[in-house]
């Protein structure tokens, strides 16, 4: 196997703080990133004082003979997605789907996240139904909560002549117990919304079982939502519309030289749902290093398993810049 590693040439310069008392000093780190052939290692153990040295790991191995050498509870986020059915060739490389359930679950920490975008493939005018299949393996097999299904929503739709266009993927979010971090991201409401808002009157109330409405004024569950009702923005629906594509899905060029990318700010949005900075972030089928790049611009720490050695020089030749023009945390 083939592992990355760092070169770091350190230059320490001073800046004035911003109110003029005292100084800053930062470490700019220029950073070279090279292929270390360690076939013959014994596989040493990823820890965390490893992980907090380096801008971010990437193994050029199986996703599960990384996982192998990570300590119980060691990973605070997964952002993935896997080549499911064979809509993409993948170098010829087999998913062991239950097993990569099972180990993510073990380096999973207790409250972590999974999301994994994934689809079907259309076979004989039938979908193979491995989204949902996925789902219920992570969950019977692993161990896993279903904590949301969400839709990845494509500007761009996908032609067909016998059903209506596809333009979405399912991002399953599966959690490790109860989610130990939430940062759902808001968006402003519509005109419309604020309007409705601001002309409704009566008293609070929940729908029961029965159909009935049981009045709420003046409890904690009324005054929550008053408060959300007086706030120009909401947390956001769980169907991410995204564009893709060329310059859509991100402005690097060489990220097209992967068959199937998906959009930086997916990524983006997940992070900083899902983890708090410092937090390590995992990708177990890096491909072009989309989740890498967008945990490293977030302040993350980030572990990539990639399988094929041309992926890998990819994700090397993508991220290499950030890391040399940036004053890593």
């Amino acid at each position: 196997m083939s592992e990355v590693r760092f070169l770091a040439l350190p230059l320490t310069f001073t800046a004035m703080s911003s109110g003029g008392f005292g100084t800053t000093h930062y470490q700019n780190t220029q950073m070279t990133i090279e292929s270390t052939n360690i076939q013959n290692s014994t596989n040493p153990a990823i820890t965390y004082s490893e992980c907090y040295a380096q801008p971010f790991l990437l193994f050029n191995e199986s996703n599960l003979d990384t996982m192998r050498r990570m300590p119980d509870n060691f990973i605070d986020l997964t952002v993935t997605s896997p080549p499911y059915d064979d809509l993409r060739t993948y170098k010829g490389f087999k998913l062991p789907l239950e097993e990569i359930a099972k180990e993510l679950y073990r380096v999973t920490k207790q409250g972590g996240i999974v999301v994994w975008v994934v689809n079907d493939k259309t076979v004989n005018y039938c979908e193979t139904l491995t989204s949902f299949k996925t789902a219920i393996l992570f969950v019977e097999k692993a161990g896993f909560n279903l904590h949301d299904t969400m839709i990845y929503k494509r500007t761009c739709a996908f032609p067909d002549v016998v059903r209506y266009y596809q333009d979405f993927e399912y991002m399953f979010v599966f959690c490790k117990g109860k989610p130990k971090t939430v940062n759902l991201l808001r968006q402003m409401k519509t005109e419309g919304s604020l309007k409705r808002q601001q002309n409704k009157t009566g008293v609070g109330g929940e729908r029961q079982v029965d159909g009935s409405l049981k009045r709420i004024d003046g409890t904690n569950a009324f005054l929550r939502k008053e408060k959300a009702r007086q706030d120009e923005t909401r947390v956001k629906s769980n169907v991410w519309e995204l564009p893709r594509g060329n310059q859509n899905s991100t402005k690097d060029k060489i990220a097209f030289e992967h068959p199937a990318i998906f959009p930086e700010q997916l990524a983006n949005d997940h992070i900083i749902s899902w983890s708090n900075e410092g937090d390590i972030v995992y990708d177990p089928f890096a491909g072009s290093g989309t989740t890498g790049k967008m945990a490293i611009l977030n302040k993350r720490k980030c572990i990539m398993s990639e399988i094929s050695s041309e992926y890998c020089e990819i994700i090397k030749k993508r991220l290499e810049p950030i890391i040399n023009e940036r004053t890593l945390f």
